[in-house]
């Protein structure tokens, strides 16, 4: 188990939840499964907690009822290579839930998620101030993040 890693809070849809992730990630498994015991009768044998790991971040998903639902005081930032992988997981991971702005989206368990091409944090860090600000501007005005856009922008075109 590792040292630091978040814990997901689910309105008892935890095991629905891993194994839609575990479905849209290249790398990924469960790696422990605990269940509710006698201590709460009416949740006997059902999952308590499912550690699993994607693309090699661990996570605790726990089923714990409707009191706590996710904010996007949190998100998962996803760093995608290319438009291809931003594609992928924007679809997959805003498939019934609610695409946002400037790459951000929640998934259909209300969980926000940050689908991020790494060419644009790198254009967002140039050293050329009016360079990366074309790119900021041009990322505003975006729900999903499309590179040519921003490499469009970046080279001032």
């Amino acid at each position: 188990m590792k040292k630091i890693m978040p814990c997901l809070w689910f309105n008892f849809d935890a095991e629905e939840a891993v194994n839609y992730y575990l479905s849209i990630f290249e790398t990924g498994q469960i790696l422990d499964v605990s269940r509710y015991g006698d201590a709460v009768p009416e949740l006997n044998g059902k999952v308590l907690t499912m550690r699993f790991e994607l693309e090699g971040q661990e996570f605790l998903a726990l089923n714990a009822g409707p009191q706590f639902p996710f904010t996007e005081a949190i998100s998962l930032f996803v760093d995608c290579e290319t438009q291809e992988e931003v594609d992928h997981y924007w679809e997959k991971l805003s498939e019934g839930g609610s695409p946002g702005r400037c790459a951000w989206l929640k998934d259909k368990f209300g969980l926000s998620w940050q689908i991020v091409p790494r060419s644009l944090v790198t254009m967002l860090q140039d050293d050329d101030a009016e360079r990366s600000a074309r790119v900021m501007k041009a990322m505003m005005a975006m729900g999903k993040i499309e590179v040519a856009v921003l490499e469009a922008a970046y080279n001032g075109s």
